[in-house]
């Protein structure tokens, strides 16, 4: 690992690179690209929570005017049932089958058929004429009535292991033990079992996904889209369609949000049939109804948490029984719930079962640290619970149980240098806990709560390249799209360890045709494995000047350093040369060797976890049951801090993320399983207003698996609020709400219930 004691650059709060484009409108986005003779495609989309598809004509609207395209579920690849077939993370027999319905449609939203028009209202006109005969079935929105006996059924095909005969809503089960659970609650003074209740809530990106697609005449296509990841784009859109991966180059567009609901396509495959069946480039914009009833939110969830401990606040046994909503077809994030739920704490004895279940609502989809928040609302609650059964503060409490360096997690590995120590103390110490909290007024009730988070982190392939240009300024490519600050972070690291000042370095992110593979951006690996590659690539670079220069000096190599921007002698036996720097040597490149560059792909290893600890206060209104958070401090590990504004940035954005999904955000089906709240003037999440100004401290334990001691910062901040506000509430009023969102409605109801006034 470098030295970090003397940065010029890394820890630094350098202006952004892509910021200046933001904020005047040159950025393009999604919906931004435009072609000459564009068509527009649009989506037919069921009405049914639940049919068969009897017929689909598509005739009438095959001729009516402007309609250039029109396809059904039929012109993608059939991927049979009984294999998966992968691209990355995600399963295409459910992907394919997501973005277009096959033999029945499974939720209200779900694309049947689409078009390619001259116009959108031409397109939209054309849906109309599109005739789709439906059986209705039986539906099923809530989990709970998913996993009963009597549930209707969603595939025939879906059994929860190979030995079941009959199918089933329960897509699978994962369990893992460490210990002896059932001994460890014996020894147990305290018990606490509580069941937890979560609904399903947006990622709520602002910009809705979008895509232009082009497919010539020699089979060769692009694609213009807004996602977390060009190669996944090109990979599953190329599986989907039957096509090669060397015929699409995909380009990605900024992004204007995505929290992991930009993690798998829904459009392209569609945009890339209607443009190759009517040989001209095809765009498709989702309205912000269809990103509601079409795409991915998070699951939903039924959980049941049951911790024991002795008197002294030890831990002694812990059992969780997480159950998820996938949406329509398999895959919902409960291993990784699982796998995060007790995380933090060292305890001996740990079982954990995890069901995957499907209902007749849209699939679901990552959102930041996907699992971990529903996970941490109810194991942090209940700790907090226990805290109070025991009579032991709840920072303490966590302090005696707190995993350190060679803990053995009950998922699996054992933890190296961590720092989960260091935020719970930041915390106690923090002004903020022991400050005391103003009452306004006989109906507000001011509230404390306190609660921790985990995210594993990951990293995996990344790609960079590093050239020097002819003045010596310095270009990187990357194949990772920025959703949290990476660019500026490469920039950082580029310009640090190159020995030249930050403006000189300019970053780009590459297309699947200029940059070797990356996977996707997601998981909080960016800045640790593509600053794993940007690292690599600037040492092969240094080598190569430092060569450049011993070539002009004629003297070997190992006799050159390169030292603050500039090759040098290594000592008084090398010469008396005058330093060359980075653009001297840039201008003699063609004397020494031709262009000066490197690229470098890894699959980056040794990603570390992240550690937070949250701090919220709040004021309950008795009379109204509105919940107001007040003040909040969030406390987190981030390894090493390359560009500490961007990642103060991602703490605040994941607590304001998080208490929307405490105190308000949830999908409402009405009656006949349609979404109710499709759009944010009713699908309620926080602004500016509803929010105080967000502390932050960053606690810097390095990952000394990475060079530059990254652990990755975007997930973890959303994993506590949810808890700590849940904490706050009983903190204020003295009743524990265990199920999500608490919205003044059950907020006043639990009130009336119990008689607080």
């Amino acid at each position: 690992m470098t030295d970090q004691s003397s940065n010029q650059w890394i820890g630094k709060r350098t202006i952004r690179p892509d910021g200046e484009d933001k904020v005047t409108g040159r950025a393009n986005f999604g919906a931004d690209f435009a072609q000459a003779g564009m068509l527009w495609g649009k989506v037919l989309r069921s009405p049914h929570p639940h049919a068969r598809i009897l017929e689909i004509d598509l005739e009438r609207a095959r001729q009516a005017p402007g309609v250039k395209a029109v396809m059904s579920g039929a012109d993608l690849v059939n991927f049979p049932l009984d294999t998966p077939v992968m691209v990355g993370p995600a399963d295409m027999r459910f992907v394919s089958r997501n973005v277009m319905a096959r033999d029945k449609a499974l939720y209200v939203g779900h694309a049947v058929a689409a078009v390619a028009a001259t116009t959108a209202e031409a397109a939209e006109a054309a849906l109309a004429l599109i005739d789709v005969r439906y059986e209705k079935l039986p539906w099923v929105i809530d989990i709970d009535d998913a996993m009963k006996p009597d549930a209707p059924i969603l595939h025939d095909f879906l059994r929860t292991d190979d030995a079941a005969k009959a199918p089933t809503n329960v897509a699978s089960r994962t369990a893992f033990t460490l210990g002896d659970v059932d001994a460890g609650f014996v020894d147990a003074d305290v018990i606490l079992e509580r069941h937890f209740k979560t609904q399903p809530v947006h990622q709520g990106y602002i910009e809705p996904h979008a895509c232009l697609v082009n497919a010539a005449n020699d089979g060769q296509a692009t694609i213009w889209s807004s996602s977390q990841g060009q190669f996944m784009v090109r990979n599953a859109t190329a599986k989907m369609t039957g096509a090669r991966l060397s015929d699409i180059r995909a380009i990605p567009a900024e992004i204007g949000g995505g929290f992991g609901g930009k993690t798998i396509v829904y459009l392209e495959p569609l945009a890339y049939t209607l443009s190759r069946k009517a040989n001209a480039p095809v765009k498709m914009v989702m309205t912000r109804e269809e990103v509601f009833r079409a795409t991915g939110p998070t699951s939903g969830s039924s959980n049941t948490i049951r911790i024991g401990a002795r008197k002294d606040g030890r831990i002694v046994a812990a059992e969780a029984t997480f159950r998820f909503q996938a949406g329509a077809f398999p895959g919902s994030p409960v291993r990784a719930a699982s796998n995060c739920a007790f995380a933090p704490y060292a305890i001996d004895n740990v079982k954990v079962v995890g069901l995957d279940v499907v209902a007749n609502r849209p699939k679901c989809n990552a959102y930041r640290a996907p699992g971990s928040p529903i996970a941490a609302f109810g194991v942090e609650s209940v700790i907090d619970e226990l805290a109070g059964e025991l009579g032991i503060d709840p920072v303490e409490l966590r302090l005696r149980n707190a995993a350190r360096e060679g803990t053995r997690a009950a998922y699996g590995p054992t933890f190296r240098r961590i720092g989960f120590e260091e935020t719970l103390q930041a915390a106690k110490a923090h002004e903020h806990y022991g400050a005391t909290q103003p009452v306004n007024g006989s109906a507000r009730r001011p509230g404390r709560g306190v609660a921790c988070g985990f995210w594993f982190n990951v990293g995996g392939e990344s790609s960079a390249q590093v050239n020097v240009n002819e003045d010596g300024t310095v270009a990187v490519t990357t194949g990772h799209p920025d959703i949290g600050g990476s660019r500026a972070s490469m920039v950082n690291i580029a310009a640090e360890m190159l020995g030249v000042d930050y403006r000189d370095v300019s970053v780009q992110v590459g297309d699947t045709n200029t940059i070797g593979y990356s996977a996707t951006t997601g998981g909080s690996r960016v800045t640790f494995s593509a600053g794993t590659a940007v690292t690599e690539a600037v040492e092969k670079l240094i080598v190569q000047l430092r060569e450049r220069a011993a070539i002009l000096w004629d003297i070997d190599t190992d006799a050159v350093e390169w030292q603050d921007g500039q090759a040098r002698p290594a000592g008084a036996n090398a010469g008396d040369f005058a330093p060359l720097s980075l653009a001297e040597l840039a201008g003699k490149a063609a004397q020494t060797g031709g262009p000066i560059t490197a690229q470098v792909s890894v699959n980056a290893q040794g990603a570390a976890p992240a550690f937070a600890t949250h701090v919220c206060d709040v004021e309950v209104d008795v009379e109204t049951g509105r919940v107001d958070v007040t003040r909040y401090t969030a406390v987190q590990d981030a390894g090493r801090a390359i560009h500490p504004g961007y990642v103060e940035g991602q703490m605040q954005g994941g607590v304001a993320q998080g208490v929307g999904w405490a105190l308000n955000e949830e999908y409402i089906f009405d009656d006949a399983g349609r979404l109710d709240n499709p759009g944010f003037l009713d699908y309620r999440m926080p602004v500016a207003s509803d929010l105080p100004m967000i502390d932050t401290v960053v606690v810097e334990v390095p990952n000394d698996a990475h060079p530059h001691g990254v652990r990755g910062v975007g997930e973890v901040p959303i994993a506590p609020p949810m808890a700590a506000v849940a904490n706050a509430i009983h903190d204020a009023i003295g009743l524990r709400l265990r199920e999500l969102p608490m919205s003044p409605p059950k907020v006043l109801a639990a009130l009336t219930e119990n008689g607080v006034s």
